[in-house]
């Protein structure tokens, strides 16, 4: 079944990450860092299958002011220029997963028509990379890296800051939606542009960008690993980052999976005793509390009128209760005292001096609890 994943990052000199070394990575080239003077050379990769520059639609009649946008390395190097903050964002990448069921040719189409749709829209520079799965990897995991800069593209260079690269600010002056809208609306447009190539490949997949919640499925979305954590485990190595992700997924699962047994039991409760008859009325006790519960705010909504309170309410019963429960505790209260009187007269016979006055030698005392 076709995957839907698509993955938004920024290339930020603040996480030590450059443009030109983003993109000799993903093209597979040889680039160097002018204004650093590193040297990028990623070309032993065999994984990519398809490269290229998208430029806005329309600057095509500006080809030949816009060669040092077609060419890579100048292209992002002119990136690196123009932005004078030590951590400022360089390029901004969309990783998407292509789907395993086309043909090559249409995955790399479909990757393109992506492209061009950035391009028009934010009027930036997108470098295209089309990737094979790696070896040993799942060998569904076509996908594409679409690099773009920052700012627009001009036939002299670059512009202003464009897209979700603007600042809030920016955006709200604009009329344009926040940043999560902006993300929302992105992965909406490649769900579709997918699900037209498969449905005009007459395939029967079909991908969402919503969430499992939001599709009414009741799963457990699986959990991604860090790079790190694979690559380690691929060279047959112990993970224990992989490990404690695994664990935390099976904990959920096992979590939903009680959830939604605890469900189906109150559910089938609920058929049992469907058409039963409705529970008996509440009890006297719980017709005295409520009672009780009633005559306490009358009573503070009196005091705060200054009015004299109005008598309780309290059935019959409930009162002789309570007056039988209160001289019990008073009965209970007077036998403690004379204990302790008995107790402390003679302690103090066999001690003297501050200890015999101490708490345990005290006559017994009780206190009026009347109402």
């Amino acid at each position: 079944m076709a995957i839907f994943h698509m993955q938004i990052n920024t290339v930020s000199r603040s996480s030590g990450r450059n443009a030109p070394a983003s993109a000799a990575y993903r093209a597979g080239e040889r680039i160097r860092n002018e204004r650093t003077g590193a040297v990028y050379d990623h070309r032993s990769r065999q994984d990519v299958l398809h490269k290229e520059i998208v430029l806005p639609a329309r600057l095509a009649g500006a080809t030949g002011a816009l060669a040092w946008a077609r060419e890579r390395a100048s292209l992002w190097n002119a990136a690196e220029r123009i932005e004078p903050q030590a951590n400022s964002r360089v390029a901004r990448e969309y990783m998407v997963a292509l789907p395993a069921e086309l043909p090559a040719p249409e995955r790399v189409e479909l990757a393109r028509a992506f492209s061009r749709e950035i391009a028009d829209r934010y009027n930036v520079a997108v470098d295209l990379a089309v990737h094979a799965p790696r070896p040993f990897a799942d060998p569904r995991n076509f996908h594409a890296h679409l690099l773009t800069t920052t700012r627009e593209v001009r036939p002299e260079g670059l512009g202003p800051k464009t897209g979700l690269d603007m600042n809030g600010t920016t955006r709200a002056e604009l009329g344009l939606p926040n940043a999560r809208s902006e993300f929302s609306a992105l992965r909406t447009r490649w769900a579709e542009l997918v699900n037209e190539r498969l449905r005009a490949a007459s395939l029967e997949a079909r991908v969402d960008a919503r969430s499992l919640a939001a599709q009414g499925i009741e799963r457990e979305p699986k959990p991604r690993l860090p790079w790190g954590a694979l690559r380690a485990e691929r060279r047959g190595e112990r993970s224990e980052i992989a490990e404690r992700i695994r664990a935390r997924y099976r904990a959920r699962v096992a979590a939903r999976a009680g959830s939604v047994e605890r469900g189906a039991a109150a559910a089938r409760i609920r058929d049992t005793t469907a058409g039963a008859p409705d529970p008996a009325p509440a009890g006297a006790s719980e017709q005295r509390r409520r009672q009780a519960v009633r005559d306490w705010l009358a009573y503070r909504e009196a005091q705060a009128r200054g009015a004299e309170p109005a008598p309780a309410s309290v059935p019959v019963d409930a009162e002789r209760l309570r007056q039988e429960a209160l001289e019990a505790w008073r009965n209970r209260q007077a036998r403690e005292g004379e204990r302790r009187e008995r107790v402390g007269g003679r302690e103090g016979a066999r001690e003297s001096g501050p200890a015999a006055d101490g708490p345990a030698a005290r006559p017994g005392r009780s206190r009026d609890f009347s109402l």
